[in-house]
């Protein structure tokens, strides 16, 4: 599925961020990952005390997509803030390992501000980490 306008998706990602449990560091973060076939997965941020065992809102998303069988993604929207959305929170590294798993090199990430959005590649964010087409 191609979209020209990702306002939806941010809008998904937005109403994820609801959703986050973030006691420790206060900053909420929402994903909505598109699948080629159209269907969205939300995601939020679920922190904890052993900081090590927290999970990120895309890493959220993407595993209740791979659950429920799907493995063909195009994009990804992701929001962030403490009190409210204010900058673009971009992938850590850990999650851009797990999307480079499942996601082809132009597989679009979707930042939002609260006001601009940003989109970029997984290959422009995280450009030395795909298999080979033999390892596919």
């Amino acid at each position: 599925m191609i979209l020209k306008n990702f306002d939806k998706l941010i809008g998904s990602a937005i109403e994820a961020r609801e959703q986050a449990y973030a006691p420790y560091s206060a900053y909420k973060v929402g994903a909505a990952l598109l699948c080629t076939d159209g269907t969205v997965y939300q995601g939020c941020n679920v922190e904890n005390a052993a900081y090590g065992n927290t999970i990120c809102a895309e890493r959220v998303a993407i595993l209740k997509a791979v659950f429920d069988g799907k493995r063909d993604f195009s994009a990804i929207a992701i929001v962030g803030g403490k009190d409210e959305i204010c900058s673009f929170a971009f992938p850590c590294g850990a999650c851009r390992q797990v999307m480079s798993e499942f996601c082809t090199q132009d597989f679009k990430i979707v930042l939002f501000d609260g006001e601009n959005e940003e989109i970029h590649t997984l290959g422009e964010i995280f450009p030395y980490s795909f298999k080979s087409d033999s390892m596919k």
